[in-house]
């Protein structure tokens, strides 16, 4: 099982067990949003995406 979790240059986000609800949940600490028109996630810059296996 993978976690995952966005990470700017001042934030660090949560641990989440799929990535749809780490990229729903970006938008809290700065990383980036979900477009509503397309569905689909647009990271800010400098923003990076973590892995884990747990």
């Amino acid at each position: 099982m993978s976690r995952f979790k966005f990470v700017t240059p001042h934030h660090t986000g949560k641990w989440y067990a799929t990535l749809e609800m780490a990229q729903r949940f970006a938008s809290r600490i700065g990383a980036g949003f979900l477009d509503p028109r397309s569905g689909r996630f647009v990271a800010y810059p400098e923003t990076t995406l973590e892995c884990s296996k747990a």
